[in-house]
């Protein structure tokens, strides 16, 4: 019955992106809000605040020939004041998180042996979080 008179609601912890024929108009924030659908507005949909887990599983080779399974555990969140990049600019975000993570890690490994593949894993994060935070910020 909300749509019909043009009142939309965004929840908690979520954005919704508002579109005036067809190009982005505004970044909606939770509440109750009018979006007048006989004036060409419409909400082209909603984006999560909340951060989000992505396990990666890696299989590579080390340094002495020993395959391992390389398991990456990768919390992610939108921002608010970059909201309308996050929606329009990427299509799929886990899977471009993934091939990042996949990046590092097969370049990182192969040049350790398998003891100091398990002594530098710090190094290997520090690797992949660099990585990541120079592709998604831009």
């Amino acid at each position: 019955m909300g749509n019909l008179f043009g009142c939309m609601i965004v929840d908690q912890s979520t954005v919704a992106i508002k579109e005036k024929f067809g190009k982005f108009d505004e970044v909606v924030e939770p509440g109750c809000h009018c979006v007048p659908w006989c004036l060409g507005s419409q909400l082209a949909g909603h984006l999560t605040l909340r951060v989000q887990q992505l396990d990666v599983r890696c299989k590579t080779k080390t340094k002495d020939n020993v395959f391992v399974n390389v398991v990456a555990s990768i919390q992610y969140r939108a921002l608010a004041d970059k909201a309308n990049e996050a929606f329009y600019k990427l299509s799929n975000t886990r899977s471009q998180i993934q091939a990042y993570i996949f990046d590092v890690i097969r370049a990182f490994v192969p040049k350790l042996n398998l003891d100091d593949t398990f002594e530098q894993k710090n190094d290997i994060a520090k690797a992949v979080e660099d990585e990541l935070e120079k592709a998604m910020s831009a």
